[in-house]
């Protein structure tokens, strides 16, 4: 889980925590993380009044985003 994502750097890679969240994502994009669960980050987005989502890349190229409870940094 990433607690502050301000320390984040665009292009830094990150691991999707699949138990976090296979049960909101289709099975197609599950299958993706399941094959390789990191991704890219590439921006954020202001998913409600106080919380920010991250805006990352799949390795197939897709893009989609996350909550920072459901990412967690590599080494």
């Amino acid at each position: 889980m990433i607690r502050d994502s301000s320390t984040l750097q665009k292009g830094q890679i990150l691991r999707v925590e699949i138990n976090e969240v296979k049960d909101r994502l289709p099975q197609s994009i599950l299958e993706i993380i399941r094959k390789e669960p990191t991704v890219e980050l590439v921006g954020y987005k202001m998913v409600d009044g106080n919380e920010f989502g991250l805006v990352v890349k799949l390795k197939n190229g897709e893009i989609n985003w996350f909550f920072e409870k459901e990412l967690s940094e590599t080494m």
